[in-house]
């Protein structure tokens, strides 16, 4: 248990037989079953007779009766002026059913455990735990979804839309969803606020309004559960710790609550791909606080970078420049990490060789963000190859817990993402035969994903000038997998944006037989690109066949800062 909320053991009698009697008030008690169970059931403890026995009605517990009355111990937990209490297990003496009650004798407490509490302690949710919130707002229909940050005896931390800033005046009802159905809700008052990602979330810290007593001890049930499994995941080891109830697998058909799901994103796919989005936000963060990157997160979001390429692959590149404004570290690692996984199921390479692709291309630019904050620059990072070695040094220990991960491609795509046939790439300086296939490769995948996006002292390039600017390099990058690269995606790719001769703008969604662009997805305003982020109301028609012919020559554009 974290040391702002460690137990003091009480053990002198008249203390304990002073907090016992707090026990008997009304609506004060509650049991609970155990490490792993759900959250405290409330009791009656009719009387406490020192050095004898505690009397516990459990008739409102209703059908968890019976199995309480199999239990060999029970323990006891209470709210308290000072903070909560809690009974060591307490052995179970007898059973006694009489006029419809049904009460438990166990033995009296040799010590009481008492919590003092602390209103400022926050327990965070760690990466990999979710729990969604719903805010609902006064005269308002509907609620707005966000996702739980952190929570405390006192408030909580909630990340929401930037639209949610305009009404946070006033008293709030917030709601709570935890994965396995728990919900918690709770009037509350926002206290401060910080705007994220150019204005498109926001972050809010909440006072929570006075709580009555049941309130009271489900909210210190919360917070001691999410502070139990943070504590879980963050052991490098197997933990002996069980698994909290509140992160179980979501009820069959129930929905799950979060800041993606309120977000009317440009198209299903890109909801999908978002995911894997905010795993590398959540991933990044957590390795600039010092955590290891986690194995088993990074397994689940390469293999869903995999369903969805089987499932419909030029949908996936579609919907890469339509996902909500990321950190171009983020876009730029998405990007690599499908079209690597695209060609290399097109040459017929094994899944797991695809899987180790995408999970190395997910991560491969982060370790250069390790360093001080301020180092970025747009989509590259100042310092050149002393900066991506030193980014290498701190992210290579970060992985050794992902055994499941190829050291051949961790080789190729983590160390060798930059490196150039002609000695000129970093870290390393390889050159010629030095240079693994697949480092050759991912070095044209990454310039390609690099020029595309705009930098320090430049604009980005539109993907025919790209290409040219390859071809001019051979000395540099392999001819042959830059030749590869454009026959597999085609001159003009999918998800390259694209202007007509009217004016209208749009991206390529699907190529012909030949690589030629079959179909194009326009924006929803004539002769404008729509403003970030990009939702359903930012598309417009699909050309495709005659319309498409009758459109006139295609011509590529650059990506601009807000597509």
């Amino acid at each position: 248990m974290n040391e702002d909320r460690a137990p003091g053991r009480v053990h002198g009698p008249a203390a304990v037989e002073e907090l016992m009697a707090t026990l008997t008030l009304p609506g004060v008690a509650a049991l609970e079953l155990g490490e792993g169970s759900d959250k405290p059931l409330p009791v009656v403890v009719e009387r406490a007779v020192p050095g004898e026995s505690v009397v516990v009605d459990i008739t409102a517990t209703g059908h968890h009766a019976p199995a309480i009355m199999r239990q060999r111990e029970l323990r006891l937990v209470g709210r308290h002026a000072d903070g909560l209490l809690r009974t060591p297990p307490l052995p179970l003496l007898r059973v006694e059913v009489e006029g419809g009650r049904q009460r438990c004798y166990c033995e009296y407490p040799a010590y009481i455990e008492q919590h003092q509490r602390r209103d400022s302690y926050r327990a965070a949710l760690r990466l990999g735990m979710h729990a969604g919130v719903l805010l609902r707002l006064p005269d308002t229909s509907g609620a707005i979804q966000g996702d739980l940050r952190d929570l405390s005896m006192g408030g909580c931390q909630v990340r929401l839309p930037g639209s949610a800033a305009e009404g946070l005046e006033g008293t709030a009802e917030l709601e709570l969803c935890f994965v396995n159905g728990t919900r918690f809700v709770v009037n509350a008052r926002a206290r401060r606020h910080s705007v994220e990602a150019g204005g498109a979330v926001v972050e809010v810290g909440f006072e929570f309004l006075p709580l009555g007593n049941e309130q009271d001890r489900q909210l210190w049930y919360l917070v001691r559960e999410i502070e139990r499994e943070a504590a879980r995941s963050a052991s490098d080891e197997d933990s002996a710790l069980q698994p909290s109830p509140l992160f179980a697998v979501a009820r069959e058909g129930e929905a799950e609550v979060g800041l993606g799901n309120g977000y009317n994103y440009a198209t299903p796919m890109a909801r999908r791909l978002a995911r894997v989005a905010d795993y590398l936000s959540g991933q990044l963060l957590e390795l600039r606080e010092g955590a290891p990157v986690d194995p088993a997160l990074l397994s689940r979001a390469a293999d869903r970078v995999l369903v969805l390429q089987d499932e419909d692959r030029e949908a996936l590149l579609l919907s890469l420049p339509l996902l909500p404004v990321q950190r171009p570290v983020i876009q730029q690692a998405l990007a690599l990490a499908v079209r690597l996984v695209d060609i290399g199921a097109a040459l017929r390479m094994p899944r797991e060789l695809l899987k180790a692709l995408a999970a190395c291309a997910l991560i491969h630019d982060l370790g250069r963000f390790l360093g001080e904050p301020g180092t970025a620059q747009g989509g590259r990072v100042e310092g050149g190859s002393q900066r991506r070695a030193e980014g290498l040094d701190q992210l290579r220990p970060r992985l050794r817990r992902c055994q499941w991960l190829s050291d051949a491609v961790r080789e190729a795509v983590l160390e060798g993402a930059y490196e150039r046939l002609d000695g000129s790439g970093e870290p390393h300086g390889w050159r010629g035969d030095e240079l693994h296939e697949l480092t050759r490769l991912t070095s044209v995948a990454v310039e390609i994903e690099q020029l595309a996006w705009p930098a320090a002292g430049r604009e980005a390039l539109d993907i025919v000038a790209i290409r040219q600017h390859l071809l001019q390099r051979e000395a540099a990058f392999d001819p042959r997998w830059v030749q590869r690269y454009f026959s597999h995606f085609g001159q003009l790719p999918v998800g390259a944006p694209v202007a007509l001769e009217d004016g209208r703008c749009g991206w390529v969604a699907a190529l012909d037989e030949q690589r030629r662009p079959g179909a194009v997805q326009l924006c929803a305003r004539e002769q404008a690109w729509p403003s970030a982020p990009l939702d359903t109301q930012s598309l417009g028609e699909r050309l495709q066949g005659a319309g498409l012919a009758a459109a006139g020559p295609l011509r590529a554009v650059a990506r601009s800062r807000s597509p």
